[in-house]
């Protein structure tokens, strides 16, 4: 009998049968609470009518038209849509499937812009599984180990973690621009230098959130230099961290952003942007993809454009957010396992520690257990697993957050009891 790969784990028992909104419904019709939102893909929640209307009525007139075959009027009409959500400037997209596949179309893009080889990434950082993402991946030994050697040029530094290093947010910065600043003169030149790569909140990481000062350092470095800032806004974009992308918060620009997970709501699409001069020293041929841009998903992100926009999903975000962190510090403050809670909007994490700081990830694993018992869907994190991090969809209500909030404080009772 032909099954799934053995190497695919599954984080939760539940096996799903149908989701609306905020929920997934099992077999047996019993409700859960997803707090995963499809590793933060669902942004309108599960199918959401207007999406499933505008993926439905695609289906019917055009599934699939290659777009370096032909064009189609989803696409055309997606891409004048992004152009009224993304930074000044960055007027040129280019479509493909994956958040990876979006990394690695940005590191050709930075490598043939500038004739530059080397890519500086961020210790605890996640850009992909495929070889060229995971070379830039440093967020577990897991995406990586087994299959190098490694795509060459990629050098890492140290990401502001004050939680780990036990100092304030302020020094955590100073502390983590001045390791950039040694690389520069230690491993890699800025002659040689393309292009810095970063998240604006460490994904599977830990959920650590870029002060903006030290995203604010690293444009000022890279103007200084000519260096391409490419900002990874796969999980963090389309209105999950309370604003519509992660970098809003620190003021600064990209040169090169990319988009995935919730840019349709589960259609399978990402995009990189650019400026037209950027995008211009492109190679021909160095773009293109035989599903890129497929009209059904194109026409799934635009309904979900529209949805982000007509129901204010990035301020629910933003306030939604507030509420459910406000809940899980007072969670924590009744159990000192965990350490730290942290995020943007509608993107936290919950470090389980120790007393003595170490990583406790096997009360994270019951405390996660037992939310999916208690029908609190839920993932962990961070390079030990000690972290639980909690993504709804961006529909999320009050009383979606506060019925969380009891579920979790009873997982955690239950995980610290036994």
């Amino acid at each position: 009998m032909t099954e799934l790969s053995p190497a695919l784990k599954q984080a939760t028992p539940v096996l799903a049968a149908r989701g609306e909104g905020v929920y997934l419904y099992d077999t047996d019709d019993r409700p859960y609470l997803d707090f995963t939102a499809g590793i933060g893909v669902t942004s309108t929640g599960h199918c959401h009518p207007c999406v499933v209307e505008a993926a439905q009525r695609q289906v019917g007139t055009l599934i699939h038209g290659q777009y370096t075959t032909v064009m189609h009027q989803p696409l055309l009409a997606l891409t004048e849509r992004l152009g009224e959500v993304l930074p000044q400037g960055l007027d040129r997209v280019f479509y493909v499937n994956s958040g990876s596949e979006a990394v690695e179309a940005s590191v050709r893009l930075a490598r043939h812009a500038t004739g530059r080889a080397n890519i500086i990434a961020f210790q605890g950082g996640f850009h992909g599984r495929t070889m060229g993402a995971a070379a830039l991946t440093s967020s577990g030994v897991k995406v990586r180990a087994g299959i190098g050697p490694m795509m060459g040029g990629v050098v890492f530094t140290p990401f502001p973690e004050a939680y780990r290093w036990q100092c304030t947010v302020e020094e955590a910065v100073s502390r983590a621009l001045a390791e950039f600043d040694q690389l520069l003169v230690t491993q890699t030149s800025p002659r040689d230098t393309a292009a810095i790569i970063v998240e604006p909140v460490l994904g599977e990481g830990g959920y650590i959130p870029a002060p903006p000062a030290f995203l604010a350092g690293l444009r000022e470095r890279a103007d200084a230099h000519g260096i391409l800032l490419i900002v990874d806004e796969v999980q963090t974009g389309v209105g999950r961290t309370g604003r519509f992308w992660g970098h809003d918060h620190a003021g600064i620009r990209p040169d090169i952003l990319i988009t995935a997970k919730g840019l349709a709501s589960g259609f399978p699409i990402s995009a990189i942007a650019a400026s037209e001069e950027l995008m211009s020293k492109a190679w021909p041929g160095s773009q293109g993809g035989t599903y890129g841009g497929n009209a059904v998903a194109a026409a799934a992100a635009l309904a979900t454009l529209d949805v982000v926009e007509q129901e204010g999903l990035v301020t629910n975000a933003a306030e939604q957010g507030a509420r459910l962190a406000e809940g899980l510090r007072k969670v924590a403050a009744d159990h000192p396992v965990i350490g730290d809670v942290r995020g943007l909007g509608l993107m936290l994490g919950n470090e389980f520690t120790r007393p003595d700081g170490t990583p406790d990830a096997a009360t994270a694993a019951r405390a996660h257990a037992e939310a999916a018992e208690a029908g609190l869907l839920l993932l962990t994190c961070g390079p030990h697993g000690n972290v639980v991090r909690m993504i709804p969809p961006l529909v999320v209500t009050a009383e979606q957050v506060d019925a969380a909030l009891e579920r979790w404080a009873t997982a955690v009772r239950a995980a610290v009891a036994s």
